[in-house]
């Protein structure tokens, strides 16, 4: 394994550390997200009503992938969600009128606890999803998942760069895109991508370079094209998300001379009209440890919420909603273009 193939964790890189990335990120002089919102008629970016619950149950991942905002990998074994923190979610969970349960990693499938918290989920009658890598519905002990999913009605959101091998491989690693194309077939044999809306299966896009993505519609009309016409495979929605400059995608930035360009790129891009719909408005990030955060990309830089409740096993809704978004320079990555989050652009 090469040493671009691991983690900044199991190398020990500066930007391993997120007040580093952050540091380095104000080093730039962009103009300041919170600014930007001013400008834009926003004087504090308020909570909307709490939709969805998306809960990172752990770093450790069977891919170690260039882009990657988590930081996951194969080394990343000690953060894992446990039982009791799980219990803490869904006591917490209980507590809202979330609809949806958006379950994530690293490859959420490896944590020893994931189908405990699907089946708990689902019979709480929550819409879930799995945020999956493809590959790791080939390891031996979850090859049964797509037919296990399709019983629970779980929407399956796959990380796939493009529908071109040499894109896909250039992010995600060579090989990726056929084993990839494999587990997309196990899917389909399942029932999935064949407009079963109890069967959703969902591609999310992310640009293999310093650039955005283009327009979510076209894509999904070529992309649906070129996996039928070359690969046999079927999907239900595409959705197209802006590269974060954070972790390992920032490192990428930064040694090819890409970093400031890119930021300059997603300030100039900014879209006022995609604020009202940022994900930190009706998500909560919950953390493998169960720290409470605005977003998923806040959760990896270790900016917290900003609420005297700072851990799920404490949880008061009516307390929490009270906060006020933490926003920084990052932001801009959600709110150039058309706009990008879980969901994909707005």
């Amino acid at each position: 394994m090469s040493d671009r193939a691991q983690s900044l964790h199991l190398r020990s890189a500066s930007l391993a550390v997120p007040a580093n990335q952050l540091e380095l990120l104000g080093s730039l002089g962009s103009p300041s997200f919170a600014g930007q919102l001013r400008a834009a008629g926003w004087e504090e970016l308020d909570p909307g009503e709490l939709e969805i619950f998306q809960i990172n149950v752990g770093r450790l991942c069977n891919m170690t992938c260039r882009h990657c905002h988590v930081d996951a990998g194969p080394d990343r074994v000690v953060e894992n969600m446990d039982r009791a923190t799980i219990d803490a979610c869904l006591r917490a969970l209980d507590q809202t009128q979330a609809h949806t349960v958006d379950i994530t990693g690293g490859a959420p499938e490896l944590n020893p606890n994931f189908r405990y918290l699907v089946d708990a989920c689902v019979e709480r009658g929550k819409h879930v999803i799995d945020r999956c890598n493809l590959t790791v519905l080939l390891l031996p002990r979850h090859r049964d998942l797509p037919a296990w999913f399709g019983e629970r009605g779980v929407e399956v959101v796959c990380s796939l760069p493009h529908h071109r091998k040499l894109n896909t491989d250039a992010q995600r690693g060579d090989g990726t895109f056929e084993r990839s194309i494999e587990a997309l077939g196990l899917l389909n044999a399942a029932g999935y991508g064949l407009g079963d809306p109890a069967r959703r299966l969902t591609l999310m896009h992310n640009p293999a370079g310093a650039y955005l993505p283009g327009a979510q519609a076209s894509m999904e009309r070529e992309w649906k094209a070129g996996l039928l016409r070359n690969h046999g495979v079927h999907f239900d929605r595409l959705i197209a998300l802006n590269n974060m400059p954070i972790s390992r995608f920032l490192e990428w930035l930064v040694e090819s001379g890409n970093l400031e360009a890119y930021m300059q790129k997603l300030h100039a891009a900014f879209n006022p009209a995609a604020v009202s719909g940022l994900m930190c408005r009706n998500t909560l990030s919950i953390a493998w440890d169960g720290g409470l955060y605005d977003c998923d990309f806040n959760q990896m830089l270790e900016l917290p919420a900003a609420s005297s409740v700072r851990n799920i096993r404490d949880f008061d809704y009516a307390l929490f909603k009270q906060r006020k978004i933490v926003t920084n320079l990052h932001c801009f990555g959600c709110t150039a273009g058309a706009g990008s989050s879980c969901g994909g652009q707005g």
